[in-house]
């Protein structure tokens, strides 16, 4: 087989092989996301933390589930160290089972007896997606039967927050927060028309058994990260609505 072919057949066997190899194990680590480091950095807010609750997100975007949406908001809520958060959505799975059991005297203490801490605000959220595939763009080189194409996508993701004072139900402020999720891919193939392409321009025999190499890329940003990031956002703006 020609030189040639034996380049693109080591190509094609270089890709199988590291398709095949075992990836690397990676260790857990602690959440260290610039949004997850910006909250925890919040000054400690003097005097009494105010008490709020959020039950539940709602989601209009099918990638994304409300239930951990909400599980994400108390937790940068809880990391921002600027609220005293109090649990409603998940009372009669755990804490409401707890005061029953002490009711009954199969605990000891007298939780059954404390009332639970009233929540003075509430939020609301919805996750909502604007401007999908704000930006697209894509385009394609051919030479000699090869080809070399590439494009770009960018969509943006966001949340709105509702705060609504428990003791007047009234509305009192709004916060929303934006994200654009960018995306790009690449790809190449056609090799082996450029490798027969080249030796019959050079007067040499053409083999049908020359192979074709094609390689395909894409990379997308996290959407759990990138929602992640327009939480964190939401609680450092919440955190400044409340300040005194």
């Amino acid at each position: 087989m020609p030189r040639p072919c034996w380049i693109a057949c080591l190509a094609a066997v270089a890709l199988l092989g590291g398709c095949e190899s075992t990836p690397q194990y990676a260790a857990p680590q602690v959440d260290a996301a610039p949004s997850t480091k910006a909250i925890k950095k919040l000054p400690s807010k003097p005097g009494e933390r105010v008490a709020v609750s959020i039950y539940e997100f709602r989601s209009s975007v099918t990638e994304i589930p409300a239930r951990g949406a909400t599980d994400m908001f108390k937790t940068a809520l809880v990391q921002s160290g600027q609220f005293r958060v109090v649990e409603r959505a998940r009372l009669d799975q755990g804490v409401l089972r707890e005061k029953q059991i002490n009711a009954q005297g199969m605990s000891t203490g007298t939780s059954a007896q404390q009332p639970l801490r009233d929540a003075q605000y509430l939020f609301e959220g919805s996750i909502t997606e604007a401007n999908p595939n704000q930006t697209q763009r894509s385009g394609a080189v051919g030479v000699a039967g090869a080809e070399i194409g590439g494009g770009a996508n960018k969509d943006v993701i966001g949340i709105d927050v509702r705060i609504i004072e428990v003791a007047t139900g009234d509305l009192v402020d709004v916060v929303t927060v934006r994200k654009a999720i960018a995306s790009d891919s690449i790809g190449i193939g056609g090799i082996g028309n450029l490798i027969a392409t080249v030796r019959s321009v050079a007067g040499k025999t053409v083999s049908p058994y020359t192979p074709d190499v094609r390689v395909d890329q894409k990379r997308r940003e996290s959407l759990d990260q990138a929602l992640r990031a327009v939480i964190d956002e939401a609680v450092i703006v919440l955190s400044q609505r409340f300040r005194p």
